[in-house]
């Protein structure tokens, strides 16, 4: 007999949330179509809801991937006018795909020289906005209600699969990674949060630069990300990436991109040597904007990457500049960015991306984050424990100087 289907009001609705696939005895992937989807549909939900999204607002964002798509198929459904902010990075068919849902796609071709892109973008979305009478941007780097939205997963995942002991994703604006495990902690502290990055990213302490994988990584620090929920951070390169890619879709016929086939490589070592623990993998989209490139050996071989090396575990350091160029893990302690030694150093009172609305003080429906101020970046309340308490890892109760156990199992 065939399983019972719903009907959806839309297609955003319809396949915003993961399907949970078993990947190994004790992982599973958490596999969406398309993972912005969810941020993007709750955030203009709640503007809508609060009277900010209007018959004539103009919706504007800055983004070169994913959450540009979502916000062009959640437009088009509202029948509201999207305004677009890009680099050279956006490949010509998701170009085509934005125009085609209504968007008005802005190329920034120049990098500011502070922040590259990323800044160059920010500061003409900022001009749009001043020309307009009625806007609303999304702020996905800032607007609390992103890691909010991801509340809806970490149900779904404790639900469905009871205790989740750890969660392995890919981290861009930190929404995702810290809205789920800040859901899941709810009810196990313990949880172990993995976060994926790839060298030249400035999130978790390294030097800007370029960076050929795409999707994850920054060259700002968004507000969003609290580095304070992180035990551990992998750093991989493109061709890693790229080949973990290949290898999820021969082993278990996921067709997905890059940044999940990064993710995929962490957990799938992580999993293997915790045995008797439940991990989890964010793999967040599908791989069709990537058939021409990450799934075209022509592509590969021409890019230097056709007998990528797929180290069997990553290399582990003990700051961010000392990562190199290979899969590197860092055992980051729920810290603050500043408590931890090496990292690269922000700009005074730079704790976010530049111009983004602040948050109020008051609002603590995200917790241990909106509520500090921009000098306090103490631990959130579950590291306050005491050491014995055995609701709290042995991983979280250490000290600085203490180094974790091998291999990333947690005793």
């Amino acid at each position: 007999m065939p399983p019972a289907t719903s009907t959806y009001p839309s297609i955003t609705e319809a396949i915003m949330m993961p399907r949970l696939v078993r990947l190994g005895s004790n992982l599973y992937g958490a596999v969406f179509t398309l993972m912005k989807l969810l941020p993007a549909h709750y955030i203009l939900q709640r503007a809508r809801d609060r009277g900010e999204l209007g018959p004539d607002t103009v919706i504007v964002e800055t983004t070169s991937g994913t959450f540009g798509l979502a916000l062009a198929m959640q437009a088009a459904l509202l029948r509201r006018k999207l305004i677009l902010v890009s680099d050279p990075a956006i490949d010509a068919n998701l170009y085509r795909r934005l125009t085609d849902l209504g968007a008005r796609v802005e190329i920034c071709q120049e990098p500011s020289p502070v922040g590259g892109y990323q800044t160059a973008r920010l500061n003409r979305l900022a001009e749009i906005r001043a020309e307009l009478p009625d806007s609303f941007c999304p702020e996905q780097y800032s607007n609390p209600d992103n890691p909010r939205s991801y509340g809806a997963v970490a149900d779904q995942l404790q639900r469905t699969l009871g205790t989740v002991d750890c969660l392995v994703g890919p981290v861009g604006s930190g929404g995702s990674m810290c809205g789920t495990t800040r859901g899941l902690r709810l009810r196990t502290p313990h949880t172990v949060a993995l976060g994926v990055d790839t060298h030249r990213s400035v999130l978790f302490g390294q030097e800007d630069g370029p960076r050929e994988l795409r999707g994850l990584g920054n060259s700002l620090w968004p507000a969003n990300l609290d580095h304070n929920v992180f035990d551990e951070v992998h750093w991989l390169s493109a061709a890693e990436a790229y080949a973990s890619t290949r290898a999820l879709h021969t082993r278990h016929a996921l067709f997905q991109g890059p940044t999940s086939g990064a993710a995929y490589q962490v957990a799938r070592w992580w999993a293997e040597r915790n045995p008797d623990r439940t991990c989890v993998v964010m793999l967040p989209d599908e791989g069709y904007r990537y058939q021409a490139t990450v799934y075209d050996d022509a592509w590969l071989a021409a890019n230097g990457h056709a007998a990528a090396d797929r180290p069997a575990e990553p290399l582990r350091v003990t700051e961010p500049g000392a990562a190199g160029e290979r899969w590197s893990r860092l055992v980051w302690r729920r810290r603050g960015y500043d408590a931890v030694p090496g990292v690269v150093e922000r700009p005074a009172g730079d704790l976010a991306v530049p111009g983004v609305v602040d948050r109020p003080a008051g609002d603590l429906a995200v917790p241990g984050v909106v509520a500090q101020s921009a000098g306090d970046l103490t631990l959130p309340d579950v590291l306050a424990r005491p050491a014995g308490d055995p609701a709290v890892p042995d991983v979280v109760a250490r000290t600085a100087e203490d180094q974790a156990p091998a291999d990333g199992v947690l005793s």
